[in-house]
């Protein structure tokens, strides 16, 4: 799908041929009958209108629009992120930006780093401002410059930074207000684990920003594709010791598996409309993951969102934790089911080696658990299927052209782990 923009006279008086703006990829999505602007978000014509509607016309335009995320809830709302990029040659950074869609709305325009939601990202993201923040609530020793890197950003959500100053990298974490003290209380029941946790280095509470120190380690994930993950019993040693942890009472919010199944369920209900195949495939799966989302309690204290690109592998053979803003009243089978999706979602839709490498990993991580804790096969079964339902969202969150293939092989791999 492409849009030409407006032709620009050259230097001589004649007109050059008309530049195109792709979008990548190209997608379409069934309609959403309570959101008539849905398709308009893949065109990039609109989506690119809406762009120079905040900023004025844009000359030269972008080469392509480059899908970073899209999030749908049928029938209520719908956001796509955009990454315009530029011909190298025009020496223009690449800018991202956000159009969201509600029922009944306009469309709301939001670019990074300009994020109502989240008060204090614009500051941490300019190295002018950043700096400041940084002397102030981070270092003892004043520095005079800093280097800043986007990590992840979610919009309205949350954004990951690194901070350079001193020679030393921070992680800068922007989020919302309400966050903030979930994360804190997360972080220091985690702090008492099994696991390395990131130091706490600065927080300023005005902006809802926290700082932790960078641990120098190998992200577990690669290690695993590669074929060099730790033996189970390591991760098993350190999530055990978490799972053995008494969360202080009122602090932390239980884990809420009925409502990221049901936000899940309702997507791909909208999804599988056009693809007979796969809309069986959901009929099977939720006959059996129904029932035991209603029926499922926590049962103990959990990371509740445990996988392997959460870890990093120390020097020393340790294993630290970078990622635990779930942490609290959960389910250890789901933990380690979570674990298992992951991996299994890695061995079906991974490149050859790191498939192959990831699917071993799968193998003796599920045997090692069962055989530690001596768990009923079914039990995990169920858990490793519910939670690799959630995982089929990357085929939707996450798009590529060909989507609808990814979320019909996921959803029937949901049935095969579920047996």
């Amino acid at each position: 799908m492409t849009v030409t923009t407006a032709e620009a006279t050259d230097g001589a008086g004649t007109r050059p041929a008309a530049r195109a703006i792709e979008l990548h990829p190209q997608l379409d999505f069934p309609d959403d009958r309570r959101l008539a602007d849905l398709p308009r978000l893949f065109d990039p014509a609109w989506a690119w209108g809406i762009y120079e509607r905040q900023h004025g016309q844009q000359d030269p335009g972008p080469e392509r629009l480059r899908i970073r995320e899209f999030s749908h809830m049928p029938g209520r709302a719908a956001a796509l992120s955009y990454e315009a990029e530029w011909n190298p040659d025009a020496f223009l950074p690449s800018q991202v930006f956000t159009i969201r869609i509600e029922r009944d709305q306009p469309p709301a325009f939001l670019q990074y780093p300009d994020d109502p939601n989240l008060p204090g990202l614009k500051e941490v993201a300019d190295p002018v401002t950043a700096i400041r923040l940084i002397n102030q609530h981070v270092l003892a020793m004043p520095a005079r410059r800093a280097r800043v890197e986007l990590v992840r950003y979610r919009p309205g959500s949350r954004a990951v930074l690194r901070h350079y100053a001193n020679r030393t990298w921070f992680y800068a974490r922007a989020m919302r207000p309400p966050a903030a003290a979930p994360l804190l209380a997360a972080g220091d029941l985690v702090g008492r684990s099994g696991f390395v946790v990131p130091r706490l280095a600065g927080f300023w509470a005005e902006g809802s920003v926290l700082w932790v120190s960078e641990i120098p380690g190998e992200n577990l994930r690669h290690r695993i594709r590669r074929g060099r993950g730790p033996e189970p019993e390591v991760l098993l040693d350190a999530i055990s010791t978490l799972w053995n942890i008494d969360p202080p009472a009122g602090e932390q919010r239980p884990f809420n598996l009925d409502r990221a199944y049901r936000r899940a369920k309702r997507s791909f209900n909208h999804k599988v409309r056009e693809d007979a195949t796969a809309a069986r495939s959901l009929a099977q799966a939720v006959e059996t993951l129904d029932p035991f989302v209603e029926s499922w309690q926590p049962s103990g204290t959990a990371h509740n969102d445990f996988y392997d690109d959460q870890m990093l592998r120390l020097r020393d053979g340790r294993v630290a934790l970078v990622d635990y803003e779930e942490a609290g009243p959960g389910d250890p089978l789901l933990d380690v089911g979570n674990f298992l999706a992951h991996l299994r979602w890695a061995a079906r839709f991974g490149r050859k080696g790191d498939a192959e490498a990831s699917g071993a990993y799968y193998e003796a991580f599920r045997d090692a658990a069962l055989r530690r804790f001596g768990w009923n096969e079914a039990d995990l079964s169920l858990r490793e299927g519910v939670c690799l339902f959630r995982v089929c969202t990357n085929a939707i969150r996450h798009p590529r052209a060909a989507w609808r293939d990814q979320l019909r092989e996921g959803l029937a791999l949901v049935n095969e782990s579920l047996g």
